[in-house]
């Protein structure tokens, strides 16, 4: 990517719209936003005009770009350095990211071969929900090496950890900085995510030191909970956090940070090994460059953690399963 990078975001929703105007602000690259038109309405043209015109604003000399594919078709894919995906019904009021999957398994394959045909070099992010189900199968229909398939979750999830240990630490102890909390967040982006609280800290002291029992299982439970709640004020699901996600995964990338972040990726081999399970994508540490994943971490988790992690890559794997018998 020694070029201008070229990003291209599929889905005109909210969450698309969203990671085209944080990735626009941060100046990161030439940007694509693909979209359906729809009775005359071309949403994804809209967004590429008006924030065009805040990046001019700003000084970046980069150009967005919109283009309805179900009437332009996908040649402007040509060349991605990255795709996102974003596109896919939203989860609604009662509706768990299992139900997503027989309604969004379609949509990702239908936009993996287009990628596969278009953009065969592309570094892949998907953002879809059930996000680990879908990136394991869109890892399978590109055919893509698994250093370039990968699903944005684990950011977002100690995001929101972070966010309730603030919250927490604001009530019972002394005012600290966002920034002085340190968490992680790894397995499905689901009910059976494992906050790994061996890992957290503020500042420098473990949260095991700081807050009771009750307080602790709170602050699991807030985490875990935390997209649900969203959608219960909402009525669909949160985006603006998901978007700034995906952009602190994108800017690793883009300027080759090597920053070692909790994303879906596909184990196998040293990594499957070291945690127990195989063949599933899953949250867990790897340091994001201009390849892509270029290494995994294989951190170092107690006994329970363990357990849990690999419960949840079983949870992930069964709906793997399932999904493999839709298409």
């Amino acid at each position: 990517m020694l070029k201008k990078p070229k990003i291209s975001v599929i889905g005109s929703g909210k969450v698309g719209e969203n990671v085209a105007y944080y990735t626009a602000i941060k100046g990161l690259g030439d940007i694509y936003i693909f979209g359906r038109a729809k009775e005359g309405i071309h949403k994804a043209k809209g967004i590429a005009y008006d924030i065009n015109e805040m990046v001019y604003l700003l000084g970046h000399d980069i150009k967005v770009e919109g283009v309805s594919y179900n009437e332009e078709g996908w040649e402007k894919l040509s060349d991605s350095d990255i795709v996102v995906i974003t596109a896919g019904v939203p989860r609604r009021p009662g509706m768990s990211r299992e139900d997503l999957l027989k309604v969004n398994l379609d949509l990702i394959k239908y936009f993996s071969e287009q990628i596969k045909l278009y953009a065969p070099n592309a570094i892949v992010i998907v953002v879809s929900n059930p996000v680990d189900v879908l990136t394991y199968m869109t890892l399978k229909f590109t055919e893509f090496p698994k250093e370039r398939v990968m699903g944005m979750a684990g950011v977002l999830d100690t995001a929101r950890m972070k966010e309730v240990l603030y919250k927490k630490a604001e009530n019972e102890l002394n005012k600290v900085s966002i920034k002085d909390i340190k968490a992680l967040v790894l397995g499905t982006h689901g009910d059976t995510m494992v906050p790994v609280l061996s890992k957290t800290f503020i500042g420098n002291t473990n949260i095991r030191f700081l807050f009771g029992r009750r307080d602790i299982e709170d602050i699991v439970e807030k985490t875990k909970k935390g997209g649900g709640i969203i959608v219960s004020y909402m009525g669909t699901s949160a985006y603006s956090a998901p978007a700034a996600s995906v952009v602190v995964m994108l800017e690793s990338i883009v300027k080759d940070l090597h920053r070692i972040l909790p994303a879906s990726v596909y184990v196998e081999g040293e990594v499957a090994d070291w945690f127990g399970f195989e063949d599933v994508c899953v949250g867990l540490p790897v340091m994001l460059g201009r390849k892509g994943i270029e290494d995994y971490e294989l951190v170092t988790l107690n006994a329970r953690e363990l357990r849990e992690l690999q419960k949840s890559a079983a949870h992930v794997k069964k709906m793997i399963e399932l999904a493999k018998t839709l298409v």
